[in-house]
């Protein structure tokens, strides 16, 4: 629904809600009006909480022996934070 749709339900549910006096037999416009703005709200809420969950980062780490120019080897490994996308395959040291 996005923002935008959750917004103008909740605008358009307020207006049948608080501002139109009109009757339609068998239907309530105030109550009409109440569930439309009830159903932007927790539309609003579920688009927040998606795009919230998205931006959520990993931390993904890196362990690879390197080996030094004095001929040692010492086991390295770095910490990145990426997003939830796969990371990259690792660079490959020496042959």
């Amino acid at each position: 629904m996005g923002i935008g749709g959750s917004i103008f339900l909740i605008a358009l549910g307020a207006i049948l809600a608080f501002a139109v006096n009109a009757e339609i037999s068998g239907i309530d416009i105030n109550v009409v009006g109440y569930v439309l703005m009830l159903a932007g709200l927790a539309g609003l809420v579920i688009t927040v909480w998606y795009w919230n969950s998205r931006r959520r980062s990993t931390v993904v780490e890196h362990r690879q022996p390197v080996i030094r120019t004095e001929g040692q080897v010492v086991d390295e490994y770095r910490t990145v934070r990426r997003t939830r996308e796969d990371p990259p395959p690792p660079p490959t040291y020496g042959s």
